[in-house]
């Protein structure tokens, strides 16, 4: 018999309110739902302090022998559904620190390559960013925003659409100034996306130490950045429009950086 069977129990009532914000922040942690992403999770160091799986639903329960340390208990369908907040779920969610640290803590090589995303807070848009920086080798993706609200990584659906690479990649938000500022002090080349950039991307030298900077699709980025940029780039684009997704755009300038890195045509 499963070790949880009722929906009142206390345990599955402060799972239910860990999907608020508020309550994930006050703990001080995150939901991971889902075998991939906690097999990601797990291999990216984290370590969960509490696992939840439904045997009825779970088909590689060999995934509980890499829980070091974690609290495991088995739940039943019904409890799994009121847990859970994917619409199709597997079985597997977890309790784990919450992914995200201040950006003065990232210490960065002299040729780091870091993606700066102004004002993107959907957590499609900032998974996806997530996944792609994850395949370039992206040495930090860091979320500018043009207030003092920071980007809620924790939120298990930017988890879900990063597909567990949140913990992977090291992550931080800070107010635009302060991003600008930092990098500054790290010595990287800011390089600014736009569609009135002054260079074409596949002519922008992207080998050395180099800062990506995009905004969102509807306003670009703010002045701060266009009047605190070393340069700044265009993708070139053979139709009518003038601006791409944010997370598209991301994964074009990374994967351009990726291509000069390596030396090699695409």
């Amino acid at each position: 018999m499963p070790d949880l069977t009722s929906t009142a129990n206390p345990r599955v009532k402060n799972l239910v309110r860990l999907r608020t914000r508020r309550h994930r922040d006050a703990a001080g942690v995150t939901l991971i739902e889902g075998h991939d992403e906690l097999a990601l999770a797990l291999e990216a160091g984290v370590r969960p302090t509490e696992v939840y799986w439904a045997p009825d639903l779970v088909t590689d329960p060999a995934l509980l022998d890499r829980m070091r340390g974690a609290r495991t208990f088995s739940v039943s369908p019904e409890v799994f559904a009121r847990i859970a907040y994917r619409e199709s779920p597997d079985g597997w969610l977890a309790v784990a620190d919450a992914p995200g640290r201040p950006l003065d803590s990232l210490v960065l090589r002299p040729d780091a390559l870091v993606l700066v995303a102004e004002g993107i807070e959907k957590p499609g848009n900032v998974g996806a960013m997530l996944r792609t920086a994850e395949a370039c080798g992206v040495d930090a993706v860091v979320i500018a925003t043009p207030d003092r609200a920071g980007t809620d990584f924790a939120n298990p659906n930017v988890v879900r659409a990063s597909k567990g690479t949140v913990f992977a990649v090291p992550v931080a938000s800070a107010s635009s100034a302060e991003v600008l500022d930092w990098l500054r002090r790290s010595g990287l080349r800011v390089l600014v996306t736009t569609p009135a950039g002054s260079t074409e991307l596949g002519t922008a030298d992207l080998t050395g130490g180099s800062a990506l900077v995009i905004g969102t699709e509807a306003t670009g980025v703010t002045e701060l950045w266009h009047a605190g940029a070393d340069e700044t780039v265009v993708i070139p684009m053979q139709g009518t429009v003038n601006s791409l997704n944010a997370s598209i755009a991301a994964a074009v300038v990374l994967f351009e950086a990726v291509r000069q890195r390596r030396g090699t045509s695409a």
